[in-house]
């Protein structure tokens, strides 16, 4: 299939710019589709533009809004942040953000409806405290 060196070297080079040709293509679908700015008939346009005529369609498009495209990255970015963060607050305040009090208090309450022993009472009260 390779004579010699350089044919090989060449298609290593085509399918190099190909692979980087394919990244920028779904780079600029996932931005015509994160795009809060443009309106449902803006994104399909730019779709088929991008689908019809793909090099003419994604250069056209880098330079037609490149610019804001790293920003809304970001901004996506930062959203994810925040609602990834948002959850590991709510993860962690409803397992195991009982106080040592609230721990014993309802230790208690299981004590006083005859579901523990009172040596199993102490236990969870011990433990309680060591957690602290």
């Amino acid at each position: 299939m390779f004579d010699d060196n350089g044919s090989f070297l060449l298609a290593l080079f085509e399918f190099f710019i190909f692979f980087a040709w394919i990244m920028c293509l779904f780079y600029v679908f996932a931005d015509i589709f994160r795009s809060h700015d443009m309106g449902a008939v803006a994104k399909t346009i730019w779709s088929l533009f991008v689908i019809i005529v793909p090099f003419l369609g994604v250069l056209v498009y880098l330079i037609a809004r490149g610019g804001g495209m790293t920003q809304r990255s970001i901004e996506q970015q930062q959203k994810l942040q925040e609602q990834q963060a948002q959850y590991v607050r709510s993860v962690v305040s409803t397992s195991g953000g009982n106080s040592s009090a609230d721990q014993i208090a309802s230790a208690k309450k299981l004590l006083d409806a005859g579901t523990i022993t009172p040596a199993e009472f102490d236990q969870m009260k011990a433990k309680a405290l060591a957690a602290t």
